[in-house]
């Protein structure tokens, strides 16, 4: 068979196709199934205690009046678990605080009760005795000799690379190409700045929820708000001290994820609490909980400096990284090398050097989020770049045109570009935008009101990690999809059942998708990385072509034809090239397959992405820990162009139109494509100028919605434009990418120099509140 996944995209008219979601129905009638919703014999309902004080010793715990509440059956501490730290990078966290707690909010007891009222009275009287230390919540001063060590035994905790000396680092990265030392002698612009990006909560609309059930042989079967089965079983297994097949996960619908249900949650806590009562356990969050207790993105300090000549071409860039990891270390070890391999943009500059740091705080613990670090890094790329147009008097689209990445470029690191669409994402956008029109002022503004017109440019990856799925021909001749794949809300359940469909010449309703289950589906790292369409949509399509294949033999052998003669319509046939009437139906070949020949017909593919070329050892110069660059997927590009309008006395910003152009190789449903890149905009409208998670000395002051500003239907601008590149990627299935976190990336520059283009004052700290807006208007009427 041929490697190339996009050949035959056209095999049927399913792909491209905007197909309804297959979970429509469900969602829309309020049928669909989520943790919350479901109920087991004799539940019992959970509630977390989580610490006041963002760094302290735990002197002592007195759960005895909790106990005595009746209706209580379970009342745990860190003291009552077993000794299993758990972490991707580092191992360094526990279900439950022992000995210290580390933020504000961290758990610290765990009670399980006939009702929900009586586990949260229970909480209440449960006395805690601490003593209070000094907390750390600004990155720099975590990184001082003389700061409070937040883990003392992080030397101790087991982790995958070579930690930092300094106690409070979680992980060190430096990329240096080039020779940045003495290209600064050759550059006519020199544009340097501080940029600073916040903590943003996940804000999916479910939060963290799980039941938790042991049966009689000491198996744990978890329903959870997941985005991996395989992850949950996997840390869950660990917390517990069980072999993961004692273990089970089950995702049911889940309402969003963001990266925010990466890893594990409160998956661990549940299980324990089943364990200890014998009795199924429901702990679901309250949004305060969750957003105190959980994860979010990384908020941090990045400082950056760009020169180039007076023409336009970069010549070098230095920049450094410092990220706030919050109290554990989660995926920070991760998120830090992405911020700074990302630091270079779409662009070439020769000359590079990039240090980033993910470093402990007394802070809610980071996590992935969309865009996993590449957001921070492009915020302040892409605002320095018009920064430095400005400076050489260049039109800011040209000097990015100019400077964009081509075919067989290398990026940062070596690796090279095997598909070269960022040239073509500029001009997409540039002349969907009107953008020379109204750069120069084209439309006027409301009376006492600025408008401009900001662009971004963006790279990004698609695929990571393994993948496996498995396609059964039925006996009626359906098929069923089994890869474990989670569909946090972004329609992969679609897209996947498309792609069989497409594969194999079925109609939608012919193709079953299993959910994603342990006991029975292949091993799925998670759903993060934009890895679904590309990774594990190749498993998928793989899988769906060794059933044809099998079909064929079957039908060459029944028709006495080559199967090279063989071909497949639509709604389950198989039949030969330019003889209508040689035809079978699937259920024919199912029926041989099973009763006469050879045996059920399974499809199964498992594959690993492994990189085409590696860093290059004589091109970088590497310190430190990262995972990156070798084990990343393909490149993706984007372009996105904001009109704002800023209102002069109080600095508040309007997004009034957006464009978006991005490279997707091949939209295997296109209003599922539009629907990411619109979500995404939308969701990172906030992160430009609503999110910002607030501490006030390590305690957070806005955990509720009605403090925390995320942008609803009234702030969306009225139009966005999603423009598709499409340029098949033959290593995809039908030359398909993900697009799901590049198109957050852009907003935030985009929005910011958009700011400035109205204003002519640059807003380097986001969100750009009104507030900010206002500072940065009046520092620049001040210096004129």
């Amino acid at each position: 068979m041929s490697t190339n996944m996009a050949e035959n995209q056209q095999i049927n008219p399913i792909i491209g196709a905007s197909v309804p979601r297959i979970e429509g129905p469900e969602k829309a009638t309020g049928r669909a199934v989520y943790t919350d919703d479901i109920t087991r014999p004799g539940m019992l309902h959970a509630a977390l205690l989580g610490s006041h004080y963002p760094h302290a010793r735990i002197l002592s715990i007195d759960t005895s009046r909790a106990k005595a509440l009746p209706g209580v059956k379970a009342v745990l501490t860190g003291a009552d678990l077993p000794l299993n730290y758990i972490g991707m990078f580092i191992k360094d966290q526990l279900p439950l605080a022992r000995d210290k707690v580390c933020y504000s909010g961290e758990p610290v007891a765990a009670v399980a009760a006939v009702d929900l009222a009586t586990a949260r009275q229970a909480l209440r009287l449960i006395e805690m005795e601490y003593e209070e230390l000094e907390p750390v919540t600004d990155v720099e001063e975590a990184l001082e000799p003389d700061a409070p060590v937040i883990h003392e035994k992080r030397d101790e905790y087991p982790t995958m690379y070579e930690l930092p000396e300094e106690p409070n680092a979680i992980c060190f990265t430096e990329f240096m190409e080039g020779d940045p030392n003495t290209a600064w002698d050759k550059c006519d612009a020199i544009v340097e700045d501080e940029y600073l990006v916040p903590a943003q909560y996940h804000m999916y609309m479910e939060p963290s929820s799980t039941v938790a059930e042991v049966d009689g042989s000491g198996k744990v079967t978890l329903w959870s708000s997941t985005q991996g089965v395989a992850r949950s079983q996997m840390y869950t297994a660990l917390a517990l001290g069980l072999p993961m097949s004692k273990v089970r996960v089950i995702a049911p619908r889940i309402g969003g994820g963001f990266g925010g249900k990466c890893e594990f949650t409160n998956q661990p806590i549940t299980a324990l609490l089943a364990q200890a009562t014998g009795r199924p356990v429901k702990l679901t969050f309250s949004r305060e909980d969750d957003m105190t207790m959980m994860k979010r993105r990384h908020g941090g300090k990045i400082y950056m400096k760009t020169g180039a000549k007076k023409d336009g071409t970069l010549v070098a860039r230095d920049c450094r990284i410092i990220l706030d990891g919050g109290a554990y270390a989660d995926e920070s070890p991760e998120v830090s090398p992405v911020a700074a391999f990302f630091s270079q943009g779409p662009y070439r500059i020769p000359n590079m050097r990039v240090e980033a740091w993910s470093v402990y705080t007394n802070l809610s613990r980071a996590s992935a989020f969309r865009g996993f670090g590449n957001p921070q890094a492009t915020f302040a790329s892409e605002s320095q770049l018009d920064d430095l147009a400005d400076q050489l008097g260049m039109d800011p689209l040209e000097l990015r045109l100019n400077n964009a990445l081509e075919q067989d470029d290398k990026f940062f690191c070596g690796k090279t570009i095997e598909k070269a669409t960022m040239r073509a994402c500029l001009e997409k956008v540039r002349d969907a935008s009107g953008w020379a029109a109204k750069r120069s002022g084209g439309r006027p503004a409301a009376p006492g009101k600025k408008r401009g017109i900001g662009m971004a440019g963006m790279s990004h990856i698609s695929g990571l990690a393994g993948a496996g799925a498995n396609v059964l021909l039925n006996e009626d001749g359906s098929v069923t999809l089994n890869c474990g794949a989670v569909d946090i809300g972004q329609g992969s359940d679609t897209i996947f059942t498309q792609i069989v469909a497409g594969a194999l010449a079925l109609d939608m309703d012919q193709v079953n998708f299993a959910a994603p289950d342990t006991d029975s589906s292949p091993y799925q790292f998670q759903t993060s990385a934009s890895r679904n369409t590309y990774t594990i949509g190749r498993a998928v399509k793989k899988a769906s072509d060794d059933v044809r294949d099998q079909i064929y033999r079957h039908a060459g052998e029944i028709l006495e034809c080559d199967t090279n003669d063989l071909e497949l319509r639509q709604g389950g046939v198989v039949g030969v090239k330019g003889v209508p009437d040689a035809a079978l139906p699937f259920i024919a070949i199912a029926g041989r397959a099973l009763w006469q020949e050879g045996g059920p017909i399974m499809g199964t593919h498992n594959w690993l992405y492994t990189p085409q070329d590696r860093m290059d050892p004589k091109r970088m110069l590497l310190r430190g820990f990262a995972l990156m660059p070798d084990g990343i997927g393909i490149f993706t590009f984007g372009a996105q162009v904001a009109e704002v309008e800023v209102d002069e006395v109080t600095g508040q910003v309007e997004v009034l139109e957006y464009w978006a152009a991005h490279d997707v190789g091949k939209a295997i449903n296109k209003t599922s494509v539009e629907g990411q890149i619109e979500g995404g905009i939308v969701q990172m409208l906030g992160y430009a100028l609503t999110e910002e998670m607030l501490w006030d000395n390590g305690r957070m002051i806005n955990p509720t919605m009605m403090d925390y500003k995320i942008p609803g239907m009234a702030d969306a601008p009225y139009k966005i434009h999603s423009l598709l590149i499409e340029e098949a990627e033959e290593s995809a299935p039908f030359g398909a990418k993900g697009v799901g976190e590049i198109c957050a990336v852009g907003p935030a520059p985009a929005i910011a120099n958009a700011i400035k283009n109205a204003v002519g004052a640059r807003v380097a700290q986001i969100p750009a509140t009104p507030e900010r807006v206002l500072t940065a208007m009046q520092s620049a009427d001040d210096a004129d």
